[in-house]
């Protein structure tokens, strides 16, 4: 007989794991740069103010809770894409572009891998070292029997090790799924010119390989939306069928509503209707129907032209404050002779700055300063203000002069 307590015993680790240390310390010294949530300066959760407005909208209008449709609130899926492509109406129409409501980009990313794997018969993913620590875990839940690592990061530069990344997807097999940051790469910062992003799409496209875009950060790497959808609409250009996989946490500080939009494009739309019917079985067999409350208040924003408008404006204020904590940052740990070049902090673009330090060194900061990380090094940019930059400058000079 089967017992629970044969269960193979794990430890919790990653994200998780820090974040249970950082509630469990006691120090009024603590600092929490561990998860990509925009804050106040007094470090509280920041929530914007036109999001709240939008949801007052929302309860007041609900007259019924009741079920969404497996793949959600069209209303919202279709403003999602726009956002990501444009003008979409004719294609809309067509049948060659539409969306999937998930629950965050997590569940877009999880759906987009079931029906690859399930309907397309994929069982290769390639994605870029480093990534989100989920990723692999994600298309490994999923049935893809094949993960590999694509360079993306050259350690000793500190840059984009574009060669390497070239080379892998050049021996990629065919019909491999590649996972693609369109911008703001988590952790690393580090964004492909326009330049290395068509010599990109040009090798998937002789390779035949399947884009699947992940954008969790858009807006918030050139301070722009729609330059930050350039490497998504060229490839749309380029005529590749792709999925994306489209967050709303950050863009809207959303977190706990878990907001996404997966974005299916074709060349023709003659079988969408069959292509549905097998998202909805999927998403039936896992969560049967996603929320309402959040995407509902976001599409509320997306196609009110007043409250789109607020949104944008206070949203792009929110990004270049994230931009000047950069600066200040740097500022802070270049003045006091930090060892080291810290250009890196500037040049990188988004909500993290990947530090490079050491695990062992990352720990010291926990233990002796009590500024937490994850392992990688990545800190988010807005855990940071104007109160604990000089700080966490002063801790990462010391961690790095005691040679850990």
């Amino acid at each position: 007989m089967v017992q629970f307590n044969n269960v193979p015993l794990v430890q919790q680790g990653g994200y998780i794991a820090v974040n249970t240390a950082f509630q469990n310390d006691i120090s009024p010294l603590k600092i929490d740069l561990i998860y990509g949530t925009f804050r106040s300066e007094d470090g509280s959760p920041y929530l914007l103010p036109v999001v709240k407005k939008a949801e007052q909208m929302i309860v007041n209008d609900i007259s019924s809770h009741n079920y969404l449709s497996p793949t959600g609130i069209e209303g919202f899926t279709k403003s999602a894409s726009k956002l990501l492509l444009g003008d979409i109406e004719k294609q809309w129409k067509d049948g060659t572009i539409f969306g999937v409501q998930c629950i965050g980009g997590t569940g877009a990313i999880k759906i987009g891998a079931e029906f690859l794997s399930r309907h397309m018969n994929c069982t290769t993913v390639y994605y870029p070292d480093p990534t989100w620590e989920m990723h692999g875990t994600v298309f490994s839940f999923s049935g893809f029997s094949n993960k590999f690592k694509y360079r993306y990061l050259n350690k000793e530069t500190k840059l984009i090790d574009f060669e390497g990344f070239c080379e892998d997807m050049s021996n990629a097999p065919i019909d491999s799924v590649v996972i693609l940051h369109a911008c703001g790469h988590n952790p690393t910062g580090l964004d492909l010119t326009k330049e290395q992003w068509r010599t990109v799409s040009e090798i998937m496209k002789e390779r035949k390989l399947i884009p699947f875009f992940d954008i969790a950060y858009q807006g918030m790497a050139s301070g722009d939306i729609e330059e930050d959808a350039w490497a998504i609409r060229h490839f749309y250009n380029e005529g590749f069928e792709f999925l994306c996989a489209q967050s709303f946490s950050k863009m809207f500080t959303m977190y706990n509503e878990r907001v996404g939009n997966l974005m299916v494009v074709l060349k023709s739309g003659c079988n969408i209707d069959s292509l549905k019917i097998h998202f909805e079985k999927i998403i039936r067999s896992l969560y049967s129907s996603p929320s309402n409350h959040g995407a509902r208040t976001v599409f509320k924003i997306l196609s009110d032209p007043e409250l789109y408008d607020e949104w944008l404006s206070s949203f792009t204020a929110m990004i270049f404050q994230a931009m000047d904590l950069r600066k200040a940052f740097r500022k802070a740990i270049e003045e006091i002779g930090t060892p080291g070049k810290w250009n890196h902090i500037t040049d990188q673009k988004g909500m993290f700055i990947l530090l490079h330090l050491t695990k062992s060194q990352v720990e010291y900061m926990r233990n002796f300063h009590h500024v937490y990380m994850v392992d990688s090094g990545r800190i988010n940019v807005t855990g940071l203000n104007f109160k604990n930059i000089s700080y966490v400058a002063k801790a990462i000079n010391d961690t790095l002069r005691k040679n850990i």
